[in-house]
């Protein structure tokens, strides 16, 4: 963690807001502890987190809408998604509208606090624009990866990747028309410490797949082995048996 990095905390309930900033304060971030959405957006318009803590259930605008609403800006600030139940489906809908990482209530602070500091590891290993080695760049179809800016190109529009669809994304372009499991695909993407449910790369996966495939319901790029985890296939073609 590097110190003094900032953390918004955005969650209506006066207690949490207090247990969790104080906490992540003891750690060493510079917490702010907003109340809504409203807030939120007021806040962006003149300053900018390191990573957001997000609650599902906001009083106006729920977590879920301002989430899209930054993802659908092409804003790739890291998220952390806060669940009020826990079920499947608030992490499901959370990962595929572009959350980072996402955890139930009832938990404890340092838990969040692991969470916290493993995407921003992951943001931090490779930030947009820094410069790698020349022909970092990956065709998948139509498509290129810049793996320097983090972007995907097609024609003249360049889409801004999120630190966990880049990081997803460069785990696969790293390992062409190799099979990898879902627990390799964590391991790879998040490290082998992340607390990740490896059955979250299904929902990861598909969210890949609507950005780099033409028709995301028959990939050809990132395919399924079945039973097993996916491959990714850079010119489109069947997999080798």
């Amino acid at each position: 963690m590097a110190p003094g990095q900032s953390i918004w905390v955005v969650d209506d309930d006066p207690e949490l807001r207090r247990m969790v900033g104080t906490y992540l304060i003891d750690q060493g971030y510079d917490v702010r502890c907003l109340t809504d959405g409203a807030q939120l957006m007021a806040r962006l318009a003149g300053a900018r987190p390191d990573l957001l803590v997000l609650d599902l259930m906001l009083p106006g605008d729920n977590g879920l809408t301002l989430l899209r609403r930054l993802r659908e800006a092409g804003d790739d600030l890291p998220v952390v998604m806060l669940t009020a139940r826990g079920e499947a489906v608030d992490r499901i809908i959370g990962l595929e509208q572009g959350a980072d990482d996402y955890l139930a209530k009832p938990f404890l602070p340092r838990e969040l606090s692991a969470r916290i500091e493993a995407v921003l590891r992951r943001r931090a290993s490779l930030p947009a624009g820094t410069p790698l080695a020349e022909g970092e760049r990956v065709a998948i179809g139509d498509q290129v990866l810049d793996l320097a800016s983090r972007t995907l190109e097609q024609g003249g529009s360049v889409t801004l990747l999120t630190s966990g669809e880049f990081a997803l994304l460069t785990a696969f372009v790293r390992h062409p028309h190799r099979s990898l499991s879902r627990e390799r695909l964590v391991e790879l993407a998040r490290g082998p410490d992340s607390l990740t449910d490896s059955r979250s790369m299904d929902v990861q996966v598909s969210r890949l797949r609507r950005l780099v495939e033409p028709d995301p319901g028959r990939p050809r790029y990132l395919q399924t082995v079945w039973g097993y985890g996916y491959v990714f296939v850079p010119d489109g073609q069947p997999r080798s048996r």
